[in-house]
């Protein structure tokens, strides 16, 4: 693992409001399609490229301790979603730990029926009073029963994205999105109480689980679809919706609707996954990358998109009740290689401070000061080869420093490109350690050599506690309940780790591949495999359970 700084020469910019972009408007009409070809990989796990595993997140009350801090509680085993809580922690309580984990069998299973290239399932399921709530690659959504896996409901969709996708439950509601719209749902019935069209062109869609607080629903838009990534005019943009209703409250463009000047071949933005909420009334959001990338023969080294291409690669902090920027962090400025910062950030007390905790496909996990934006520490994870700054000297015309071929480590599946979890004062980090080979501007290739790892970082200054190598890629978020800390590998190894150690306290083989992490309510853990890699592998959620 490259332990050198992630940054030389100037640095990546934490910055106060310069001229966010956002206005009311309607959504206009399509362009045609433009862009890269993405690699041989990137067909089978295109759902990643923007992130890994879903997230959703859910109402959770915050409690405010007598010490002063704003933060959720730690074991939190309500109705919500895989980040557990407003600040996305992904930590529970409830009675599964080191001393009992190895009583998990399986208690049922349910097929999952839906079939794409990209897999047939990237969320995390939620619990809510004893009902899971599920959503597939093909935005279907189905009630099930906690106890014995007896389908409750289906509301059928059929509206393939790549993922990750997912749903939150709050105020009666299922909220969710399909490729092109965000939804609401009777809880109880599935009966659709609302839909709202997002998407503006061919060149967008949605690929996210919605965020949800007091009331309001956050759904963003990435540039591509099924179809196509990245092709010129596909702009991420994040919509703040009425719960009830739908109705479209704000909107924050997360690239400029100009994009730098070239919109026919440009695109950038969006957010993967769903927000963080403080007791301020903020939000915090991480987004994804600018393209082309590295560039095109007409415009390499993305000379087509000039300046640090705002706010791409970006944490970015807003008022929640009217999306007013209030600061924001951008972690690689001028992005050559896909390289979001697209995580969903973590709220947490650490060091005598409020942090946010963020990371994503450049490989690097940095922790800011809540207030004010401001770099705490950085910590580089999984393999780098020296092409951090690349951006940095393409930005300053500086093309003598760049050269193709080259091999790239993180690659574009590469780096931290599922969710975070915290135990409070460890973060835990799942990398994937796959090159990506580039043979020209647009041309490129995955490979050859994929592992993973879980690494965990203290949380007051992200230096190395332990980290576990793993023969396969760690495309699942991590999820810590009590003193472990569960993994998913794409192979479909699912594994509790010691938080304090990294030692393996329990392990078994899914049905199936996995891309996402898992659910817990309390005695019961929901593992989706959703990927079948070989001939006999059978897509399923499977419920193990104390005692079975």
């Amino acid at each position: 693992m490259s332990k050198r700084a992630p940054t030389r020469g100037r640095s990546p910019s934490t910055q106060t409001p310069k001229s966010p972009t956002r206005r009311r408007r309607p959504a206009p009409g399509g362009r045609g399609q433009s862009g890269l070809r993405l690699p041989a990989v990137s067909g089978r796990l295109a759902w990643l490229l923007g992130a890994g595993a879903l997230v959703i997140v859910a109402v959770v009350v915050f409690v405010i301790a007598a010490s002063g801090s704003n933060e959720p509680p730690a074991n939190f085993t309500g109705s919500g979603d895989s980040n557990f809580n407003l600040a996305n922690t992904r930590d529970l309580g409830g009675p599964i730990d080191s001393a009992n984990v190895s009583q998990l069998h399986v208690a049922w299973t349910l097929p999952i029926t839906t079939k794409s290239a990209y897999g047939s399932y990237a969320s995390t399921p939620i619990v809510s009073d004893g009902v899971i709530y599920s959503q597939d690659l093909s935005s279907n959504v189905q009630a099930i029963s906690l106890q014995t896996g007896h389908v409750l409901w289906t509301k059928s969709y059929e509206s393939p994205d790549q993922g990750p996708n997912g749903l939150v439950v709050a105020d009666g509601r299922v909220f969710g999105t399909t490729a092109t719209a965000a939804f609401a749902l009777e809880e109880k019935t599935g009966r659709q109480l609302w839909s709202v069209p997002l998407v503006r062109n061919e060149h967008e869609g949605i690929d996210m689980a919605p965020g949800y607080h007091d009331g309001v629903l956050y759904v963003s838009t990435v540039p591509g679809n099924n179809q196509k990534f990245y092709g010129g005019g596909g702009v991420g943009i994040l919509w703040a919706l009425d719960g009830a209703t739908g109705k479209k409250l704000w909107h924050f463009d997360t690239a400029p609707e100009s994009l730098w000047g070239h919109p026919e071949v440009n695109s950038g933005g969006g957010v993967w996954y769903s927000p963080a909420f403080d007791e301020q009334g903020s939000l915090y959001i991480g987004t994804g990358n600018p393209a082309p990338f590295p560039g095109t023969s007409q415009y390499p080294w993305g000379s087509s998109r000039p300046g640090p291409n705002l706010y791409t690669d970006s944490i970015v902090k807003l008022n929640a009740a009217t999306g007013k920027l209030q600061w924001y962090y951008q972690q690689t400025p001028h992005d050559l290689y896909d390289h979001d910062l697209q995580d969903p950030p973590i709220l947490m007390q650490a060091g005598g401070r409020q942090i946010v905790v963020a990371a994503g496909k450049g490989g690097v996990v940095v922790a800011l000061d809540r207030a004010t934006g401001k770099v705490l520490w950085k910590q580089p994870v999984g393999v780098h080869n020296g092409h951090d700054n690349d951006g940095l000297y393409a930005m300053k015309h500086e093309y003598a420093k760049l050269k193709l071929p080259e091999s790239v480590y993180p690659g574009l599946l590469g780096g931290v490109i599922a969710p975070l979890a915290t135990n409070g004062s460890t973060i835990f980090a799942p990398v994937v350690n796959l090159p990506v080979n580039y043979s020209s501007q647009s041309e490129n290739t995955e490979g050859p050599a994929e592992s993973g790892e879980l690494v965990a970082l203290d949380g007051a200054t992200g230096a190395v506690q332990w980290a576990h190598k793993l023969s396969a890629p760690v495309f699942g978020a991590a999820t810590v309940v009590n003193d472990l800390v569960f993994v998913t590998t794409f192979s479909g190894e699912l594994m509790a780790l010691s938080t304090a150690s990294g030692a393996v306290k329990w392990r078994t083989q899914l049905p199936a591949g996995t891309n996402t992490g898992v659910a817990v309510s309390g005695d019961t853990l929901i593992a989706p495999a959703g990927f079948a890699e070989s001939g006999g592998q059978q897509p399923q959620l499977v419920a193990y359970r104390l005692g079975g």
